[in-house]
C-alpha cells in the first residue's frame, strides 16, 4: 500500500509538473475519445483523462464510455461513415485486422507523432505489446492501451482445505486435473472453471505451447490466411477440459467473464482469467487468493513459450484537424509517460506497455510488496516470439470468436467431440476470413 500511494503521488505531481502548469486560455482544442472502459475502469480513464487536461492549457480531452469493445467499435465505425468520428477510438486487439484494412478511415500513431514532432519510439514499449500492433517492419498503427495476458488465479483457502500446499500452485494441465480433484473432494463444488474460453484455451494456449492457431503467421504474414487451431494438441486439450466435467474438475461458467463470480465466491478452487481481473477478485474475493503462469502440457515440445496479449489499442481516426492531431499526440505523449502507465498498471491489474513504467514499478519495490503482479509481464516476455507467438491478425475474427464460443459450447454440452468442434469451427471461421479477403480485393 505504501508503494501504491507513492505511485499515485507521482502522478498526481508530475501530471502538472512535467508537461507544464495549465494556464487559463479561453479557447482550447477539444479531443475525443471513446472508450469501452466501465465501472472502475471508467473511473480510472476519468482520473487520466483529468490529469491530462491538468497538465496544460491548449487542449481538452473528453473521455465518452461507449458500451462493450463490440459497441464501441460499431459507433465509431458507424460515425466516421456519418462524418462525426472521435478523433480517438479504443478497439480491442481482434479487430487490429479490421482496423488495418480500413483505408483511408484511420491515421497510423507514427505518422501523427512524426508530424506533431514529438519523440516516439516503438523499442520504448514492451515487444509483446509493441508487436501486436505494429506493421512488419515496425511502424506503430495505433497507440497500446490496456494490455493483459491470462494466468490462473488459485483460492489458497482452498488448496489448505484440500491438503495442498498454498505456495505451490499447478504448473501443468496434469496437475490441474490432480488438484482439481482433490479441490473436490475436500467439499467445493468445483476444482476449475474460466473466463474468455477462446482467448486463454485456443489462442493463448496454441501460443504458449508454440503451436499455429492459424497459417501466415497467424494472419500476420497475409490475409490469405486459414484457422489451424483444430490440431492434435488443441483437440487433446479441449478434449480433456469436457472429460474433466464429469467429475466437476472443470465447470464451465459461460462467455466472456461471466463466470468469474464462481472464484469470488469461493465455488472454484482455480479459475483461469485476464491477469486485469486482478482489481475484481481483490475486491469481490473474501479469501486469500494466489497467481500463477498460465498451465501448459508437459509433453508439448517447446513448452511453455510465451503467451500474448489481450486488451486494446487506440486508433486515431482521419478526417481531423492539425491542431486536433496534435493534441492527440500530446495526450499520447502523457499517456505513455512511466509514472501514468505505473498508475495505470497499479490500479487496474493490466500491465504497463512501456519498460520505464516496469523498470518505475521495480524501483518501487512495488512486486515485493504484491507477490504475482510481474507475473504476466514476464509470461510474455518469457521467450523470444515466434511465427506462432507473437500475436493474432484476422479479420474480422470477433465474427470467429462468436463461432468458437458455440463450438466450445457444444463440447460441454457433449454434442460434439473436440475434434468435431474444432474442425466446424475452422471450417465456419475460414468461411469468414474468404469474406473478408474478399472485401479487401
Amino acid at each position: 500500500m505504501r508503494h501504491f500511494k507513492m505511485v499515485a503521488a507521482t502522478l498526481a505531481v508530475s501530471a502538472l509538473a512535467v508537461l507544464g502548469s495549465a494556464g487559463t486560455a479561453s479557447a482550447k482544442t477539444q479531443i475525443q475519445w471513446w472508450h469501452a472502459m466501465g465501472g472502475a475502469l471508467g473511473e480510472r480513464v476519468e482520473e487520466i483523462t483529468a490529469n491530462f487536461n491538468r497538465s496544460q492549457s491548449e487542449y481538452e480531452l473528453i473521455s465518452t464510455f461507449k458500451g462493450n469493445y463490440s459497441e464501441t467499435m460499431t459507433a465509431g465505425i458507424a460515425a466516421f461513415r456519418a462524418g462525426k468520428q472521435p478523433h480517438i477510438l479504443q478497439v480491442f486487439e481482434v479487430g487490429t485486422a479490421t482496423m488495418m484494412a480500413a483505408k483511408g478511415a484511420i491515421k497510423p500513431v507514427y505518422e501523427l507523432m512524426a508530424e506533431a514532432g514529438v519523440p516516439f519510439n516503438t523499442g520504448d514499449y514492451l515487444g509483446a505489446v509493441a508487436g501486436y500492433y505494429t506493421t512488419t517492419d515496425g511502424k506503430m498503427l495505433s497507440m497500446p492501451f490496456n494490455s493483459s495476458t491470462p494466468i490462473i488465479f488459485y483460492n489458497k483457502e482452498a488448496f489448505k482445505k484440500a491438503g495442498l500446499d498454498p505456495n505451490k500452485p499447478p504448473k501443468t494441465w496434469p496437475e490441474v486435473g490432480e488438484y482439481g480433484a482433490k479441490i473436490v473432494a475436500a467439499g467445493y463444488p468445483c476444482g476449475f472453471s474460466t473466463a474468455w474460453q477462446s482467448w486463454v484455451h485456443l489462442e493463448n494456449f496454441s501460443a504458449w505451447h508454440d503451436v499455429p492457431f492459424g497459417t501466415k503467421e497467424n494472419g500476420f504474414a497475409g490475409a490469405d490466411t486459414e484457422f489451424a487451431f483444430n490440431g492434435p494438441l488443441q483437440v487433446k486439450h479441449i478434449q480433456q477440459l469436457a472429460d474433466w466435467q464429469k467429475d466437476k474438475i472443470f465447470v464451465y461458467g459461460g462467455r466472456r467473464n461471466l463466470g468469474n463470480v464462481k472464484f469470488t465466491s469461493g465455488e472454484c478452487g482455480m479459475y483461469t482469467e485476464s491477469s486485469a481481473g486482478y482489481g475484481g477478485f481483490k475486491a469481490g474475493a473474501k479469501f486469500e487468493f494466489g497467481m500463477a503462469n498460465l498451465p501448459y502440457w508437459p509433453d508439448a515440445a517447446g513448452a511453455p513459450q510465451n503467451t500474448i496479449i489481450g486488451g486494446s489499442s487506440l486508433w486515431v481516426l482521419a478526417g481531423s484537424k492539425p491542431e486536433e492531431y496534435k493534441g492527440v499526440a500530446a495526450f499520447f505523449n502523457f499517456l505513455s509517460l512511466p509514472m501514468v502507465q505505473a498508475y495505470w498498471h497499479a490500479n487496474t491489474g493490466y500491465v504497463p506497455i512501456t519498460t520505464g513504467a516496469y523498470d518505475l514499478m521495480t524501483k518501487l519495490k512495488f512486486y515485493d510488496d504484491n507477490p504475482g503482479r510481474d507475473i504476466p509481464i514476464l509470461q510474455l516476455g518469457a521467450k523470444a516470439p515466434t511465427a506462432n507467438s507473437k500475436g493474432l491478425r484476422f479479420g474480422n475474427f470477433a465474427q470467429t470468436r462468436d463461432v468458437i464460443y458455440e463450438e466450445l459450447e457444444a463440447i460441454w454440452a457433449g454434442q460434439k467431440t473436440a475434434q468435431q468442434g474444432l474442425d466446424a469451427a475452422v471450417e465456419r471461421g475460414n468461411a469468414i476470413l474468404r469474406k473478408f479477403e474478399k472485401s479487401q480485393n
